[in-house]
Parts: C-alpha cells; structure tokens; sequence
C-alpha cells in the first residue's frame, strides 16, 4: 500500500449514518488541500494527502505513477521528503477531525466543461439532510451528456426537497456544474468486493428531471408556442408553463436551439441570455410579447397586422 493500513483513528462511541476518519496516528501527518496545494479552511472539501513515517518510496516498476501521486511535501524542510496524494476528498469538521466525502477521480466532460464528479458529491454531502451522494453521467435526447446526482437522505422517509438541494448547490458552484437530475436511494448497488456499482444505478426518469412545481398548461398562443419548441428539444411531453428550462436538464447548448427555433417562429431578435434570465414558459413568453408590442409600435397599421398575422 502507499502507506500504513492505518493513518487516521476515531473512536466510535455511538452508531450513526457517517463515522469521521478521525486524526492523524503518531508520527503520520494530513493535509487537506486545495488545488493550489494550499489547505482549506474548516468545511471546505479538500483533497487528502498523506505524510509522514508510514509512507511507502512509491510504486514498484511504475515511476511515472509514483512520481504523479508521491509529490514533494510543501510543508516539509527535509530534503526528498514527499507527501500522498490520496484521490479520497475529505473536510475538517469543527472538532478537528476529518469526515471524507467522496473519490477526487471521476472526471467528465459535460456541455464542454471538464468536471470532478468528486467535487460535486462533496458539496452535495455537506447538505444537513444528505448522508450520502455520488454522481454519473447520462445522454439526453440530443446525445448530450447531463449530471445525476443519487442521493441517500439522512432521513430516507423523508427526503429533502430537490430546490433546497438546488439552492444548496448554487450556493457553492457554477451551472454548468448542477445536476439535471436527483435520484432518492435507500441504498447504493454494490460490487462483489462491496463498492459501488456505478454502473447499475438506474437511469433517470422524467418525474426526476422535472420541476417540483405544479403543472400548469399554456393558455396564450405565446405559451403553446414556445411549449412546443421546448417538448421537440427536451424530449418531454407534457411541460407546464411554470417549470425551469434548467432545472428540466435543459443546457446552454440546448438553451442555443430554443432561441433559434425561436427566432424562426416568431421572426424577433432574441439573445441566448434571455433564457437564462427567463427560465420559465410564463416568463419567457411575457418577454417575447414585450418585444413584439414594442415593435408593433413602431410601425404602421399595414405592417402591424401582416406580423400578427405571422404570429397566430
């Protein structure tokens, strides 16, 4: 192994959905750092390195394995000295000890942005009602891939509402990095050697990618319109006025094909932008009716009638 069996102790004292790594055995130090190498403050997801007497020289006829995860140690004044770099992402809890979070190692490409799903699951699992997250990823209509997060609540009778999840998660990152789907389990499909089995988590369905809202119909030929353009390019049917673009595992990719189909349909100039600051079928349709009131007001009576026309 790259170091002793064990590094960190905690002494159990009671049964509970997580159980912390603990602290560094004698004579071992951790560092949980950033991707600058510099340590993360209190509750902030780092990635685990290990230092100290128990490391191993590195990997037996693999020098160029041990030379990416055996690095020299920043901390150290010691010549040659080197620290682990685990790929386990891990947190300080209040107390001093460390809780790990997930795996540093699953790497995707998603809406052209590279991501560390174990940078994901670490957020995810700092949610009060979370004891346990991971992610995959799946293809959509358009071949394109989008996040999954399956989750195991602290409470699995009753599970944390998905826009708390999602606020949780806007809080700490970027869009392109917010699932499009939540899977509730009770318990993960496990390997003959008891890991997960990412592999066999079942794919999403609809009723996970759509929005907690009410489903509300279109009622305005602006609406039925744009319903439309939005089933063809999501690939769900029925989709309520009220529910989010995003949140439906629509992406700026497919948020590009809405606007031009868009553009088509009702012949106005509309930016990509506006979608994303109205994500909604009510809300978009009101802005596009803006848009075409204002341009009805510049013109004459003969002009005004024949886009009318057009937009029936």
């Amino acid at each position: 192994t790259e170091t002793t069996i064990w590094s960190a102790s905690y002494p159990v004292k009671a049964v509970g959905n997580k159980v912390p790594i603990g602290r560094p055995i004698a004579n071992t130090q951790i560092h949980l750092l950033d991707r600058q190498m510099k340590p993360v403050p209190i509750g902030v997801p780092g990635e685990i390195h290990i230092a100290g007497d128990g490391l191993a020289r590195g990997y037996y006829g693999r020098s160029a394995l041990t030379a990416e995860r055996f690095i020299p140690d920043p901390f150290s004044q010691e010549p040659g000295k080197r620290v682990y770099k685990t790929g386990d992402l891990g947190r300080y809890l209040p107390d001093g000890n460390i809780e790990f979070l997930s795996r540093n190692d699953h790497q995707v490409k998603v809406r052209g942005f590279r991501i560390e799903l174990g940078e994901i699951e670490a957020i995810l699992s700092q949610h009060p009602s979370v004891a346990q997250a991971i992610l995959t990823t799946h293809q959509d209509a358009s071949e394109s891939n989008f996040l999954a997060a399956y989750i195991i609540a602290e409470t699995p009778d009753a599970p944390p509402a998905i826009n708390d999840i999602r606020e949780h998660l806007d809080q700490h990152l970027p869009d392109y990095m917010i699932p499009s789907a939540f899977i509730f389990l009770e318990a993960y499909p496990l390997t003959p050697n008891g890991k997960i089995a990412r592999k066999k988590l079942p794919a999403p369905g609809r009723d996970q990618l759509e929005s907690e809202q009410a489903f509300v119909a279109p009622s305005t030929p602006f609406e039925e319109v744009l319903a439309e353009v939005w089933e063809e390019i999501l690939n769900l049917n029925p989709i309520g006025i009220h529910d989010n673009f995003f949140n439906l595992g629509g992406h700026s990719l497919l948020a590009t094909q809405v606007v031009s189909r868009i553009r088509d349909r009702f012949e106005i100039d509309l930016p990509v932008r506006t979608l994303f600051e109205a994500p909604t079928i009510a809300q978009l349709g009101m802005r596009i009716e803006q848009i075409l009131l204002a341009e009805i007001e510049a013109l004459d009576e003969a002009e005004a009638g024949h886009l009318l026309e057009n937009n029936q």
